[in-house]
């Protein structure tokens, strides 16, 4: 379900998103500076086309709701890894990359389309020992959960779940560490535990927590991934389709995990997937796959997407948001994207 753009215009993007990629990878991402919490200024911009020139609304098993890019004169905002919205579903909890807390909520129009991000707030994160503004290699946040009064962050690099207290996380070192049963010896140095999602109570994981690497990889290719609690805790794997690479994940109330992948190639230059994995076949030693709900390139509005959460709005409204990681370089921009599921 994808239109390709002009040739000269996909060259321009290619391009830029083939500088982009080489700066977040080969120069170490800016590290902002959040000695103690602090209010970050933003200006949004509201967007109502998802394919650039066109008002075209579904893709694939989903319709385009809204979006926005958010930008701020300060260097705090960027680098978002994960997001989790709070049950008002206007607040939310993110973590960066670098190492730093972002909170805020989400504003909307008078239609119900997002129209920004207010109140933002940041914090560099204390670590095991008290101890903030660490490198980003100590603390690289990647996944997030908020769960029984606790926000539970995984960390790659020195791969870790740690459990913060919530509320209070942004003041607080974590007040304890979560087994994650993968052998860290399987841990790639920087594609580690990606995806951190609390399962709903109701569904076939029955409230237990899940961890998904971004590609650490088993003999065959296929990507770690385990249950960490209930009758089904394991590792399992989750088949990987060359060349995506996870990098969130969420549940559906009936139990199906969501997938948000990100693909780079020269070829054809940046893209966004999302794979719906049914939650039944969930369980120790099975190899997982889906149904690919969208799957988008540099003809729609996307960038380098890390964050995914589900916001259910009713019963027949259930709502994928997702959020780029703009690695702090001015060839990227943070956005916030707004799907609805549409049924089957």
């Amino acid at each position: 379900m994808r239109a390709s753009p002009a040739p000269a215009r996909q060259s321009l993007l290619q391009r830029l998103a083939g500088a982009a990629l080489c700066a977040a990878l080969c120069l170490p991402a800016a590290r902002p500076a959040a000695a103690d919490v602090i209010d970050v200024p933003v200006v949004n911009r509201a967007f109502s086309q998802f394919m650039l020139g066109s008002d075209r609304r579904v893709f694939g098993k989903l319709e385009f709701l809204g979006g926005i890019s958010y930008t701020s004169s300060t260097n705090l905002l960027g680098s978002i890894s994960a997001i989790r919205f709070r049950g008002d579903r206007e607040h939310f909890v993110t973590v960066l990359d670098t190492g730093h807390w972002l909170t805020g909520r989400i504003e909307r129009d008078a239609e119900g389309r997002l129209s920004g991000i207010i109140d933002v707030k940041t914090r560099s994160m204390f670590d095991r020992n008290g101890q903030d503004e660490r490198v980003k290699n100590r603390m690289d946040a990647e996944g997030l959960a908020l769960v029984d009064g606790e926000a539970l962050v995984s960390f790659e690099v020195y791969h870790r779940i740690d459990a913060y207290p919530d509320p209070g996380f942004m003041k607080a070192r974590p007040k304890r560490r979560i087994p994650f049963l993968i052998d860290p010896k399987e841990l790639r140095f920087n594609r580690g535990m990606e995806t951190l999602a609390l399962s709903p109570a109701a569904g076939p994981l029955g409230g237990a927590l899940v961890t998904v690497t971004e590609r650490s990889l088993d003999p065959d290719g296929n990507v770690f991934a385990a249950v960490l609690s209930g009758p089904r805790a394991g590792i399992f794997f989750v088949k990987r389709n060359d060349p995506w690479d996870i990098t969130d994940g969420a549940f559906l109330p009936n139990g199906d995990l969501i997938l948000l992948e990100r693909r780079f190639r020269l070829a054809d230059g940046m893209g966004m997937r999302i794979r719906r994995i049914d939650g039944n076949t969930i369980r120790p030693g099975a190899v997982v796959d889906g149904e690919v709900l969208i799957d988008a390139d540099l003809s729609q509005q996307i960038d380098n997407m890390e964050g995914l959460d589900v916001v259910v709005m009713g019963p027949d409204d259930i709502r994928i948001i997702v959020v780029s990681d703009d690695n702090h370089s001015i060839l990227q921009r943070n956005l916030m994207l707004e799907f609805r599921l549409l049924a089957d």
